[in-house]
């Protein structure tokens, strides 16, 4: 029998979908769209901004580094796990001859206690801008004139 159309080659060649049309397909959204972004590099984005905003006015802190972590570590307390009355938001660490000093800010913490993107970028900058006036010996309100406004 002479058919019209020949038949597929049967082999080992790159499948697209399963047999029922259910395999996968493109990504869920453009990597344009914020959807794509994951939480993570968001709040990534809300630290650099805050870190861009204080270092044009503290050209030094070029030399500090600034890390995201997802949560505090467990055990910082000597006294027991849960004798801590309060889970901390960012932490400061003092440069040594082997590493530069650390501002490190922890992102589940500030999460669950804000439920708004700008609320969070302010609360943020509130927590970074804390951190370097411990880092520096001054107070927040010289570190950024606006701390503690409410606005950012």
């Amino acid at each position: 029998m002479d058919s019209p159309v020949p038949p597929l080659p049967a082999g080992p060649g790159p499948r697209r979908r399963d047999r029922h049309g259910r395999g996968m397909r493109g990504p869920v959204a453009p990597p344009q769209v914020p959807l794509s972004t994951s939480r993570a590099a968001a709040f990534g984005d809300l630290v650099q901004d805050s870190v861009e905003r204080l270092e044009r006015r503290w050209p030094q802190l070029a030399e500090v580094d600034f890390l995201v972590l997802d949560v505090p570590p467990a055990g910082g307390d000597d006294s027991g796990p849960y004798a801590a009355e309060s889970v901390p938001l960012g932490g400061m660490i003092a440069a040594t001859s082997a590493h530069p000093a650390r501002i490190v800010i922890y992102r589940r913490p500030v999460e669950i206690r804000t439920k708004s993107r700008d609320e969070r970028a302010m609360f943020v900058h509130e927590i970074i801008v804390e951190q370097v006036a411990e880092l520096l010996g001054l107070s927040p309100e010289s570190v950024d004139p606006r701390y503690g406004d409410g606005q950012d």
